[in-house]
């Protein structure tokens, strides 16, 4: 596929403020967050050389002198001090993902973070507001509350039939939130996530942004690279989205078309699972499911789910359970996992590994679930009438046989939701910033299709869009020595790689020693 640089006019809006410009990058800075002190960051060792600290930021940027909520936040230094160029901001994506928690997991991952890489720039992630330690937003009253009723949500309905439960259930998660999360509720979007991000680069001492968003973490970027176009030293886009399709809907979509089946979810899904077979079928041997016709084995193992729950060691998989697991493609290394349980269903008869992110832990700090809605409802037009949901559900599902319904139904708390942020970001998209912008998008990828990433990237004034040859959800998940070496050079220098740039993956999931 080749890459294209795209190039679109400026549009004023928003509210913010002129500033002066370099040629060609629009004079304009979100005036909420100039408004605002930047926090004084005290730096603590707290583990395997990573630092830590607090910072201080406005609750409400519309009054930057009242209530405050204290972000937490993780550094794993450069480590060649002499040749540092500056702090890395990464958003691991989500939303609700605690990034303090994934950079001790990932923050040495070579092929997402190369020593070359972390020898020139400090890596510095957070937990976003309303996410974990941050002014997490808090659902039940502790954490045998939230296991409960997180572990007892309906499967994803297969059908009419089972919508009424489903939609009972997400109903009262939203006024469960609405009851007990309290102000930040109202205070969640990732504009004010943009802003939060905007003082921790002051805080730092750096005169211009150099930022990793994955995932969700894209939106934050878009949003930032808008709300300070002339602040962009460089920003990677990994495993990108559509902003406006995300934020509004096009065409007044936003009120009539469920959000994921807006962005084709379901279709990067199916195409990822095509992807999935054609490893699995190539592998032979070393894919537990390779045997035989592995599409006519799936659609076997689905229709007789259809038919009524396949038994297997001792729990029963309904056909939303078995749709869900065979979903669940993000991360390559677990294709052979998957390829096991296929196989398994296929031979015997199904449950799936929890898909709602709970914590098992005495206090109650894990919060992904709950964080996800309250950030990804306050950022995002949703229908509210369920009887969109049921209709949508069969054209999805006659559209992408199997995966149509997940796009169609995996945000339905949002329908109910609560809470609303009134500086949520809406556009302009395309104001001219400082520096070009990359981005990274696997060909097939379940959860940010590349047509989502070309729609993204066309909406922003300068962005070059660099295809990896392979089968996930980013180059988090999906390892390419290449694409951490066009990431890498490009936050370097600030300089977008060769149009027409592809880069292949390190090996096939399938492989073994």
């Amino acid at each position: 596929m080749r890459s294209s640089v795209l190039v679109v006019g400026l549009v004023a809006g928003g509210m913010g403020v002129p500033v002066a410009a370099a040629e060609g990058v629009e004079g304009y800075v979100d005036a909420l967050a100039e408004g605002a002190t930047t926090p004084v960051l005290r730096w603590a060792e707290c583990g395997d050389g990573f630092q830590c600290t607090t910072a201080g930021v406005p609750l409400d940027y519309r009054a930057p002198q009242g209530d405050r909520i204290e972000l937490a936040v993780i550094k794993l230094p450069a480590a060649d001090p002499g040749s540092r160029i500056g702090t890395l901001f990464v958003n691991f994506g989500g939303p609700g993902a605690s990034g303090v928690d994934r950079l001790r997991e990932r923050g040495r991952w070579p092929f997402l973070f190369s020593e070359e890489l972390r020898a020139r720039f400090d890596i510095v992630s957070w937990d976003p507001r309303a996410v974990g330690r941050s002014a997490g937003a808090r659902c039940f009253a502790d954490s045998g509350e939230q296991l409960a009723f997180l572990g007892s949500m309906p499967d994803m309905p297969g059908d009419a039939a089972g919508e009424g439960e489903f939609f009972a259930a997400n109903r009262e998660l939203a006024d469960r939130c609405g009851e007990l999360a309290g102000p930040i509720l109202n205070h969640a979007s990732s504009a004010n996530t943009a802003r939060d991000l905007e003082l921790l680069r002051r805080a730092v001492g750096d005169s211009a942004l150099t930022y990793h968003g994955i995932s969700y973490g894209t939106q934050v970027g878009a949003i930032y690279a808008n709300m300070f176009p002339g602040r962009v030293r460089a920003m990677t886009f990994d495993g990108s989205m559509d902003f406006e399709g995300s934020a509004n809907g096009h065409a007044g979509q936003g009120v009539t078309v469920p959000l994921d089946a807006r962005q084709n979810v379901a279709g990067g899904i199916a195409e990822t699972f095509d992807a999935f077979l054609r490893l699995c079928a190539e592998a032979g041997p070393r894919c537990a499911f390779s045997g035989g016709d592995p599409v006519l084995k799936w659609r076997v193992i689905a229709e007789r789910a259809r038919v009524a729950p396949i038994r297997l060691g001792g729990a029963e998989w309904t056909y939303s359970a078995i749709v869900n697991a065979a979903a669940d493609l993000s991360q390559p290394s677990t294709y052979p996992r998957l390829a096991a349980l296929l196989q398994a269903l296929f031979d015997a008869g199904t449950n799936p590994v929890g898909l709602l992110p709970i914590s098992g832990a005495a206090e109650y700090t894990g919060n992904r679930t709950e964080a996800f809605f309250t950030i990804q409802c306050s950022d995002s037009v949703v229908p509210t009438d369920t009887a969109v949901y049921t209709r949508t559900a069969v054209s999805e599902d006659a559209r992408v046989p199997y995966f149509g319904r997940i796009g169609v139904f995996d945000v339905m708390a949002c329908a109910f939701w609560k809470g609303a942020d009134p500086d949520r970001y809406t556009g302009p998209w395309n104001r001219r910033t400082a520096a070009p912008i990359l981005v990274l998008n696997s060909r097939f990828d379940p959860a940010t299709p590349l047509s989502g990433a070309y729609a993204g990237a066309a909406q922003l004034a300068a962005a070059r869009v660099v295809v990896i040859e392979g089968a996930g959800h980013s180059s988090m998940y999906v390892p390419s020595t290449c694409a951490e070496k066009v990431k890498r050079e490009y936050l370097f220098t600030s300089e977008l790689p060769a149009e027409g740039t592809t880069c292949g993956i390190d090996a096939s999931p399938f492989l073994t020693e």
